[in-house]
């Protein structure tokens, strides 16, 4: 996890239709973040972090169809924070044949 006073919290919503590029979105910020709830992810990101991010990402977006928000949260906001109930998605069964 990175420093958080060298970095900006960040929650990552997606909205994508083809379930092809929706996965792609997925693994990519799975690298950045943390998964909490389906199309969310939580990032703490450097502002290197941040830019090469949305760079990688624009490049798997259909922008006529495809919708990814970045909301910023301040360190004070981050932690008035609340999770009321459940735990983490859970990931799909793979099942290889």
């Amino acid at each position: 996890m990175a420093d958080n006073r060298t970095t900006t919290f960040y929650i990552v919503a997606y909205d994508i239709p083809s379930d092809k590029r929706r996965t792609k979105v997925h693994r990519l910020l799975s690298g950045y973040g943390a998964w909490t709830q389906f199309s969310l992810f939580e990032c703490h990101l450097s502002e290197k972090q941040y830019l090469e991010l949305r760079f990688r990402l624009a490049q798997h977006l259909k922008e006529a169809e495809d919708r990814v928000r970045f909301y910023v949260l301040c360190q004070k906001c981050h932690g008035r924070s609340e999770t009321l109930t459940g735990g983490l998605p859970a990931e799909p069964d793979l099942f290889l044949v």
